[in-house]
């Protein structure tokens, strides 16, 4: 039975009775959206929150039911893949308080990413065995409102958990270099880190590496702390995280296995890692948005709201992480949302030395990398390509990242022109503070569709994801 309704406005496609349980049931369409070969008109059919048909520059063939949703994008926005952010720090449960999988995944949602990979440590137990792992899904998944992976650590002693961990669905193992803020997950010795993935290399794992090396580090005089960002960046040279990529190159080289260096702070480093990789060495590396938008020269003493570990660094090293991303030594852009309360951010003294390191931006990446990007030529489908499908790629997240037949019917909604400004009290973080407070932005998103509908930011929608 031929139906007039929603559906009928599909020029080309027929509509058919939706008691029949096929066709489409959400059809968007838009004079602009991001497809892998380029931007393009286009229409797409989505049934059963996947992806089943891409007509670009042209009419759906396929049939669209007669209750579809039809959703249409106008010339002055542009249709994206959802993001992936595969380093996100949501500290539920143990340090709910710092943030929570409500708000972390509601200010994703907000930003345009629809996926999202949870540190392993902050909260607590942290997830360095099953059992941790079960419990973190146990109090994520009734809160999830976009879709959620998780990490597993690997500290001194859990070699033996790795792999079941693995087996129970983890993207990968992220291990520290250096002290990680908390005692709970301590750091690996070289030697452990190598060991560790010779283990992993047994059933392709990943040693995600939060590289700055410890004896460095204990080598730098730490001074009186205070409110001097230059004092504060003295304590974290670059050398620190050279020496600490060095000894992950060397690892991943003698062991076969695959590694991944996370936020890249240090441009000094990007020779070594492009010849690595040159090399065949199973090496990534992401940044972050706040390695591309500041320099230490304008980061105000006492703004403790600026203070991160690897450190911002100055201008010429800012510029240089741009021209890593721009020639490929650096794989994709990821938030590195590490966010605390404002009592830990020691606001009122400002003291660098004692305030927690970590800066709050999940609900922001893509406005503000896009601000930047706009301004040094780069293209808008670069950009998203850094943050959606190559994340995707190096996590190895499945059907996500890219609007293709099959993936996950993840969209982002963006007018890459409107500018805003941020107000930190506006965002969905549990704790409304931010480096960005004031900052006016390029690029605002309108709306998010997860799974083939728009996110409710009242009613949970997200899935938890596992490594296949």
């Amino acid at each position: 039975m031929i139906v007039e309704d929603a559906g009928s406005t599909a020029a080309g496609a027929a509509v058919i009775d939706q008691t029949s349980g096929q066709g489409f049931d959400l059809v968007i369409r838009a004079e602009r959206a991001l497809l892998p070969e380029g931007v393009s008109r286009a229409e797409i059919g989505v049934k059963d929150g996947r992806i089943a048909e891409i007509a670009a520059g042209s009419s759906l063939t396929g049939a669209v039911a007669a209750d579809a949703d039809i959703v249409e994008v106008d010339e002055t926005q542009i249709l994206l893949p959802g993001l992936v952010d595969t380093h996100v720090h949501v500290n539920d449960p143990g340090r709910s308080e710092w943030e929570g999988f409500d708000s972390a995944t509601r200010a994703a949602a907000a930003g345009g990413v629809t996926t999202i990979i949870d540190m392993p440590l902050n909260s607590l137990p942290p997830t360095v065995n099953v059992e941790a792992l079960d419990v973190k899904r146990e109090v994520a998944g009734p809160k999830a409102f976009v879709d959620v992976g998780f990490w597993g650590g690997a500290i001194p002693g859990n070699t033996a958990d790795l792999a079941p961990l693995h087996e129970a669905g983890v993207y990968g193992f992220k291990c520290f270099l250096e002290d990680s803020g908390v005692e709970e997950f301590p750091p690996l010795e070289p030697e452990e880190m190598r060991a560790d993935m010779a283990e992993l290399a047994r059933f392709d794992g990943l040693l995600i590496v939060h590289a700055e090396d410890h004896e460095v580090m204990a080598s730098v005089p730490k001074g009186p702390g205070g409110p001097k960002f230059s004092d504060f960046l003295a304590t974290r040279p670059k050398e620190a995280e050279n020496v600490a990529i060095a000894r992950v190159i060397e690892a991943a080289r003698e062991t076969g296995a695959r590694a991944h260096i996370l936020h890249l702070s240090s441009a000094d480093a990007l020779p070594q890692i492009a010849a690595a990789k040159a090399e065949g060495v199973k090496l990534t590396v992401e940044t972050c948005p706040h390695y591309l938008v500041f320099s230490a020269e304008e980061i105000p003493d006492g703004a403790t709201t600026h203070k991160c570990c690897p450190p911002i660094r100055e201008e010429a090293n800012r510029e240089a992480l741009w021209q890593g991303l721009i020639d490929g030594t650096i794989d994709c852009i990821v938030s590195d949302h590490s966010p605390s309360t404002a009592e830990l951010k020691l606001l009122e003294s400002g003291d660098f030395g004692s305030a927690w390191g970590g800066i709050s931006s999940l609900q922001l990446g893509l406005s503000l990398v896009w601000t930047e990007a706009a301004e040094r030529g780069i293209d808008l489908a670069e950009v998203v390509r850094w943050m959606s499908s190559a994340p995707a790629a190096v996590a190895r997240v499945e059907n996500k990242g890219s609007i293709v037949v099959g993936n996950d019917a993840d969209f982002a909604i963006f007018a890459p022109d409107e500018k805003w400004t941020v107000s930190a009290t506006e965002l969905y973080h549990r704790n409304q503070i931010t480096a960005y407070d004031t900052r006016t932005v390029r690029g605002a998103v309108k709306s998010t569709i997860l799974r083939g509908a728009p996110v409710s930011f009242d009613e949970p929608q997200g899935r938890l994801l596992t490594v296949r």
